[in-house]
């Protein structure tokens, strides 16, 4: 009598991927520093807590160490939503240990979406984030010729979003462009449609596909300058990834302040969220929030 249920390759909802544990070395920050641009002081020398602090997204393609939890056909998938909750600062030289399992797949439209939380924990087996990414896969009778996205798609009247438009304090960054170099750094060493325009269009894309946790990442980056401490303990970050951030576009975050609730003896600061193109193209919108010490 079998008591398997599942197929070993099957996708389902409570499918351990396991994962990895290894050390946050500064040549891991340096990479991560070259890929994003995010050089914050703390990352390399000192910080309010004594010693270099690891960004709070350093681990942010640990969902992708395996890719055993994508649908089969993978023509055309994209990175749709991204949550992510920071419990815990992580100090340079810690060791990290991971762990991936599947939440939910559910289909929408012409979509169907898998999401896969991963859970980081320190040597003393603290939780120090939790990540929850959203991919959406064309179904197989929704082939398509050609590009399954193109630069026309973003400025169609329904990609058009309303937010920041509200009254807040702003949360201002600088705008950066998003190099080849810089695609590899984050998305290499090996070839794919994150840093190789050739492999991007294998996949329906007519240039390099940015990795979206890279915008992801840029948000982490200003909720951290601008609140601190106050972000890598408990802050959090519901963003959806709205329009294809292609190579070479210049692109940075920004926030308003839109309100502000108790929380303990403390404030947590509410934010609107996204990321804009030179030309105002939106490429991310959400939320973040982080505690006011």
């Amino acid at each position: 009598m079998t008591t398997q249920i599942f197929d070993r390759k099957e996708v389902y909802v409570g499918r351990d991927f396991g994962g990895v544990t290894g050390d946050i070395t500064p040549d891991l920050v340096a990479t991560y520093i070259a890929g994003t641009g995010d050089d914050n002081p703390w990352y390399r020398g000192d910080s309010p807590l004594g010693g270099p602090i690891a960004p709070a997204l350093i681990l942010h393609s640990a969902v992708y160490r395996t890719l055993e939890w994508y649908l089969p056909n993978i023509f055309g998938n994209l990175h749709t939503r991204q949550e992510w909750e920071v419990f815990a600062p992580v100090m340079v030289g810690e060791r990290l240990t991971t762990r991936s399992v599947i939440i939910d797949r559910h289909l929408k439209r012409d979509r169907e979406y898998v999401v896969n939380e991963v859970l980081v924990g320190n040597a003393s087996g603290q939780i120090v984030s939790r990540s929850r990414t959203h991919q959406s896969f064309l179904l197989p009778d929704q082939a398509k010729q050609g590009f399954v996205i193109d630069r026309a798609r973003e400025k169609d009247s329904s990609r058009s979003f309303k937010i920041g438009e509200r009254g807040g304090d702003l949360i201002d960054s600088p705008m950066r462009t998003i190099t080849e170099d810089m695609c590899m750094a984050f998305s290499g060493p090996v070839r794919n449609y994150h840093n190789d325009k050739q492999k991007a269009v294998e996949l329906g894309f007519p240039e390099i596909v940015v990795q979206g946790m890279l915008s992801v990442c840029l948000v982490a980056e200003m909720m951290t300058r601008r609140f601190g401490l106050g972000f890598l303990y408990g802050g959090k970050m519901d963003l959806r990834l709205v329009n294809v951030l292609w190579g070479n576009d210049v692109t940075g975050p920004k926030g308003l302040i839109v309100g502000r609730r108790p929380e303990g003896i403390r404030t947590r600061a509410e934010v609107e969220v996204w990321c804009d193109k030179a030309d105002g193209t939106k490429t991310v919108v959400g939320s973040a929030s982080a505690i006011e010490l």
